[in-house]
């Protein structure tokens, strides 16, 4: 009984490529009471393998969090698939605004303590006393009443390439962090301003409106299906597109395109970039922007001792990275004194 991967990134994108075949990239969340989590993984793992679905999964006690790659050809019984689980039977599958075969390369279920690492004691307030949810058309309203505050619930290098009109952008590295620092720097706003937040699928804000809401602010709200069914929305119903910039997503693409504006500059140069990249000295790894002019004369690094590491032969490469790990930089993401234009 096969419950892991058994194919490298690269022969599963060999395999992708000769297939020929479409697919689509999709998310999904879902707090729900999942008592045995480990099985409810392995179940998952073995139906969705078969489909030949790719993606980054976790489970937890509290519920699901899942991005995923289908095959347009198997999108139909993933759906039934998905819907005949009880408590997921019609969850919003949010579908990506971009399409790109290769966005995933490996099925990934883990089990978590978390479906999204919050820092809080969920006993200690209810999780359920959630926001208002908002629809594109509503949210664009209440975007333009000068009683607002609009908040953007995502980490700094998400922001930084694109956001609503007049949004607060915390310069946080984790959705935790965010938490307290929204609350004290708008703690004199508690009772008379609309608390409004998006996060990119809605999943922060689940949890993040009934924490303000505990924490004592009067009016919140929160853009369902976040960012992504936003602008499902704005272009089926034909409305004003308030969201400038890219939409960053946590897969091989690192962003949508939402609007032709580029808000944000190449973290080496400083001209006009929203490209995000992960530098290729594997003992790095750092996300951080760069322009096409900065990738053919850094080779794709974020500096030049990290380009005088990946000219290396392989082996020489390995032995310096043994014995020591990258988390740090991955974790630190586009935050290094070596990003000279990074805001």
């Amino acid at each position: 009984m096969q419950l892991y991967n058994t194919l490298s990134a690269k022969e599963r994108a060999l395999l992708i490529e000769e297939a020929g075949k479409q697919r689509l990239t999709l998310s999904f969340y879902q707090y729900a009471h999942i008592g045995n989590p480990q099985l409810f993984r392995n179940f998952l793992f073995l139906a969705w393998n078969e489909l030949d679905i790719l993606g980054r999964i976790y489970v937890a006690h509290e519920g699901i969090n899942g991005q995923l790659s289908v095959p347009a050809e198997n999108f139909d019984e993933l759906k039934a698939h998905i819907d005949s689980i009880s408590f997921l039977e019609n969850v919003r599958l949010n579908i990506a605004v971009e399409q790109d075969n290769m966005s995933f390369l490996k099925l990934k279920v883990k089990v978590r303590k978390k479906i999204v690492a919050d820092g809080l004691v969920d006993e200690t307030f209810d999780v359920t006393n959630k926001g208002v949810h908002l629809k594109a058309e509503e949210f664009n309203r209440m975007l333009e009443d000068p009683n607002t505050i609009c908040v953007d619930m995502r980490n700094h290098y998400e922001s930084e390439i694109g956001h609503f009109e007049g949004a607060v952008t915390p310069d946080v590295d984790t959705f935790r962090d965010s938490l307290d620092i929204i609350e004290e720097d708008l703690k004199d706003y508690k009772d008379d301003k609309n608390l409004l937040m998006y996060c990119t699928g809605g999943i922060r804000c689940e949890k993040a409106s009934a924490y303000y809401k505990h924490k004592g602010f009067k009016n919140v709200f929160q853009l369902e299906g976040g960012i992504i069914e936003y602008v499902r929305q704005v272009k089926s119903e034909s409305l004003e597109n308030k969201f400038i910039g890219k939409n960053f997503v946590f897969d091989h693409r690192r962003g949508e395109r939402i609007s032709d504006d580029v808000i944000a500059q190449c973290h080496q140069c400083g001209e006009a970039c929203d490209t995000h990249v992960n530098c290729e000295n594997e003992a790095c790894h750092l996300l951080f922007i760069q322009c096409e002019s900065c990738r053919d004369k850094m080779q794709g690094c974020c500096s030049t001792d990290c380009q005088e590491v990946y000219n290396l032969p392989f082996e020489e490469q390995k032995a310096l990275r043994k014995g020591t790990h990258n988390s740090n930089k991955i974790f630190k993401k586009g935050r290094s004194a070596v990003l000279k234009y990074k805001k």
